[in-house]
């Protein structure tokens, strides 16, 4: 007898505000999600503001050298503190000069000392877990959270096996992508290569042999790892050095809900991390890395490549996609689940399609 099929999610799961705002509030402050780069904030005082799940945060690098993460939010009066990026000697509100130490704690503020009863001691920003992750920063709005190697167990080492010079990168080029669809839609369109033969020429004809993409779910944790091999040398758009290991091989290790790190042939690293905006939009950003920054043609050239190729055409994919999930004509039909698996099945989106379940139904 047949196993049933398995059909993909309802379209509420991508159209319906109140799931969004259940996210927004459940899963997407429960997981860890990616914040920046050490190499962003390199010397003491150094500081990037970000948004994760709603919720305005920093990042900023202590006279110690630790890096902490805080809730952008004065004590005070609830002002922000910070935006964009920068460096500053302490963090200073801009609407009534409370000013804190970079460990968070209040150092000062006008007129405080006149109050009876007043600790500063007492007072101090509120602190969000935040983890080094081969030199790339992710933070968790859970406090309870269990680390990240509980979360994607092996996927440190394995990413410093395919990367060898991890330690020394830095980000050279970030480029940002406004999609107007769901997160999840656009996580499950990076999340399998069924359709990228017919839509990613550029990518399946020089960079990857298509026929050789395998996406698995590691046996433990929230992991999808891509494998494939690189394409024929003679093919590929940029050169590649065959002598270093893992050089001729594609890995991409997308890690739940919103980050994957990708290792193009020849060791180049590369990352997306995704951000829900509102229930029909999200913002994808990819980050292109090079040794201290320094600039390098082949990476400055991948980059444009990506964008005018690959990301271009998942863009009217994603977006098809959920004009589609708003049309009353809409029945989720079966995944194809090739028992052999490969590049023709869509085993790893029933993975994810779970993982949404779960997130949502409990």
């Amino acid at each position: 007898m047949n196993a049933p099929l398995v059909k993909s999610l309802e379209a509420r799961y991508y159209t319906d505000p109140a799931i969004f705002a259940q996210e927004m509030t459940g899963l997407l402050s429960r997981t860890w999600q990616f914040a920046g780069h050490q190499g962003q904030i390199p010397n003491v005082g150094d500081y990037f503001a970000f948004q994760i799940a709603g919720q305005n945060l920093f990042c900023i690098r202590g006279r110690d050298e630790v890096v902490r993460c805080f809730y952008n939010v004065c004590q005070h009066r609830a002002h922000e503190l910070v935006s964009g990026t920068g460096n500053t000697r302490v963090v200073v509100c801009p609407y009534h000069a409370w000013t804190y130490e970079l460990t968070g704690g209040l150092r000062a503020g006008p007129n405080i000392k006149s109050v009876p009863g007043f600790e500063k001691s007492q007072i101090c920003l509120t602190e969000v877990r935040c983890e080094d992750f081969n030199g790339f920063l992710f933070v968790n709005l859970d406090n309870n959270a269990a680390p990240m190697d509980d979360w994607f167990p092996g996927v440190r080492e394995e990413l410093r096996a395919y990367v060898p010079n991890i330690d020394k990168l830095t980000p050279l080029e970030w480029v940002e992508i406004p999609e107007n669809c769901n997160w999840k839609v656009s996580i499950e369109n990076y999340s399998e290569c069924y359709h990228c033969s017919l839509n990613h020429p550029t990518f399946a004809q020089g960079v990857v042999k298509p026929e050789t993409y395998d996406i698995q779910p590691l046996e433990q944790g929230y992991v999808l790892r891509h494998t494939t091999e690189c394409q024929n040398l003679d093919d590929m758009t940029y050169p590649i050095d065959m002598s270093v290991d893992h050089a001729g091989e594609y890995r991409s290790w997308f890690l739940w809900p919103m980050v994957s790190f990708q290792c193009y042939p020849g060791n180049v690293l590369n990352t997306y991390h995704w951000r829900a905006t509102g229930v029909d939009t999200c913002t994808v950003y990819r980050g292109w890395y090079s040794e201290g920054g320094a600039e390098s043609e082949v990476i400055r050239k991948l980059a444009v490549q990506d964008r005018e190729t690959t990301v271009e055409e998942d863009i009217h994919l994603v977006e098809s996609v959920q004009r589609g999930l708003n049309s009353r004509g809409y029945r989720p039909g079966p995944l194809v689940l090739d028992p052999s698996c490969g590049v023709n099945s869509e085993h790893s989106i029933e993975r994810l399609q779970n993982w949404m379940r779960e997130a949502v139904d409990g």
